[in-house]
């Protein structure tokens, strides 16, 4: 495991990728992969401003396959609105995950993401580009995961220096029956990488969550899980709320 652990730290550092703020949909991401499973993933997300009486909302739908037991694939249409400005299409991203460990071997189980994201302005606005290892365990009854995001923006037309920046996920999550879990998750962006913003720049927001599951039958069940996030940080909105809700069959 320790092998696996260096391997993806170092391609995390050595490739010159990953850079931009916190979305406002983001959620967690976890590493294992279910081998042919078909989802229909939608995500939405709201921000409140401070300061400010705005309101920033963006939503996406995508497609994703299990094409084998460590390679998941998934497409994203993505759409943003704001306090004024109509729901509009934003941009397309492409993500796929790839599951290190198999699911239960080592204390903690591992995968690595790689996204990249199309803006519709992607002549000004460069393309995004995100990496990262995803990490997953469990302590009692109590799952938890952690992941760091290496993201950079590329090309575009913008003359703000292109540096790679580092972003977190945090989730626990304590079951209250099969079906359903409560918890709290946590995201936050630091900065450029080996150069943290000050602390009162960094965005970090954190909340209680939610999460279930609806069997359907067979292999089709409907997965969901929200979370309201509260300021950790000057520089973080005042609250948001998020949710996902996938189709999986």
């Amino acid at each position: 495991m320790r092998s696996i652990i260096r391997l993806a730290t170092a391609v995390a550092l050595g490739l010159p990728i990953a850079g931009f703020a916190a979305e406002t949909n983001d959620y967690v991401h976890t590493p294992l992969v279910e081998y042919g499973e078909r989802e229909i993933d939608f995500k939405m997300g709201t921000l409140r401003l401070k300061d400010e009486a705005v309101r920033e909302s963006a939503a996406s739908l995508g497609f994703g396959y299990g094409v084998t037991q460590w390679w998941f694939t998934e497409a994203y249409l993505k759409f943003e609105s704001g306090t004024g400005v109509s729901s509009h299409y934003d941009a397309f991203e492409w993500e796929n995950l790839f599951q290190l460990t198999e699911h239960n071997q080592y204390p903690v189980d591992i995968g690595f993401l790689t996204e990249i994201e199309i803006p519709r302005e992607r002549r000004e606005e460069g393309y995004e580009l995100a990496i990262g290892p995803l990490f997953q365990g469990d302590a009692g009854p109590i799952r938890w995961n952690a992941n760091l995001l290496f993201e950079r923006v590329l090309r575009g037309r913008s003359d703000t220096p292109r540096v790679t920046e580092l972003s977190y996920q945090l989730q626990a999550k304590y079951p209250l029956s099969d079906d359903f879990e409560v918890g709290a998750q946590a995201f936050g962006d630091l900065g450029q990488w080996n150069h943290f913003d000050p602390s009162n720049e960094q965005v970090h927001r954190v909340g209680p969550a939610i999460f279930g599951k609806l069997k359907l039958g067979g292999r089709e069940t409907i997965r969901y899980n929200a979370a309201w996030l509260f300021s950790a940080s000057p520089a973080a909105p005042k609250s948001g709320f998020r949710l996902q809700a996938e189709y999986e069959f």
